[in-house]
């Protein structure tokens, strides 16, 4: 019996997971996921997602892909029929049948990362599972300055946090940028791909920056260092939200 690869687009509430990736004793998206998949199946079902979110991270458009050999489903119903085995904090947002060589993974050209701030003088509950308080409006000009030496093709090991396993540091910023939405500063970001952290040790740097009024060529320095200890503070994982992932032909 001939398999289908079937692509999902998923969101989920990263508050009470420890990341994407499957874990020993622990509840993970991927886990969930493939609970739901072999309950369906009757049998083991690998799931492969486009990003390894950590804990506490939010998906508002993760990718996923897996094979499935269950013919009487029509691809564009995977979304309903998973969506039924799945716990409320992860939920299939569409479904469709991909080329036998698609990867979730291997195929993406983009992944696009969005951290959001909100400003009070007290914790708001029902804002704090995603966003970080921020007692006063930082200088969103001088954040851009810095946010723009990021751009580019650069080596990112200055960012990398302790574990990262990956060969290359270097990766492509494409954008890099802070604005407002609404009452939350949001600072976006899309590269090829990205280091274990990078978005937080990021983002917590250039609000240290700010903070400090270091100059774009301080921030720069920091960045061409290469030296882990000249990062601020990594951000907390629940502003983060894996937004959007890019593959050809949708650019």
């Amino acid at each position: 019996m001939s398999k289908r690869n079937i692509r999902l687009t998923i969101s989920y509430d990263g508050t009470d997971f420890c990341g994407w990736q499957t874990q020993a004793d622990q509840r993970t998206v991927q886990g969930e996921l493939q609970n739901a998949l072999f309950t369906m199946h009757k049998h083991p079902v690998t799931i492969t997602g486009a990003g390894r979110t950590d804990t506490g991270v939010h998906a508002n458009g993760q990718v996923a892909n897996f094979f499935t050999d269950i013919d009487s489903i029509p691809d564009r119903q995977f979304r309903d029929a998973i969506n039924y085995y799945l716990p409320q904090d992860v939920r299939v947002l569409e479904s469709s049948l991909a080329d036998d060589d698609f990867s979730a993974r291997f195929s993406a050209r983009k992944r696009m990362y969005r951290y959001f701030h909100y400003f009070s003088e007290v914790n708001l509950p029902h804002m704090n599972k995603y966003a970080v308080r921020l007692r006063e409006k930082p200088d969103i000009r001088l954040l851009n300055e810095y946010a723009s030496y990021l751009i580019g093709e650069h080596d990112f090991a200055a960012f990398a946090a302790a574990g990262d396993q990956s060969n290359s540091k270097t990766r492509i910023v494409y954008s890099s940028c802070f604005y407002m939405h609404n009452d939350f500063l949001v600072y976006k970001i899309m590269a090829d791909s990205f280091l274990y952290r990078m978005v937080r040790s990021i983002v917590g740097t250039l609000l240290e920056c700010e903070k400090k009024r270091k100059s774009g060529d301080e921030f720069a320095f920091i960045l061409y260092s290469g030296d882990r200890k000249a990062v601020g503070c990594t951000a907390p994982a629940r502003g983060l939200f894996l937004e959007k992932v890019l593959y050809d032909g949708n650019d």
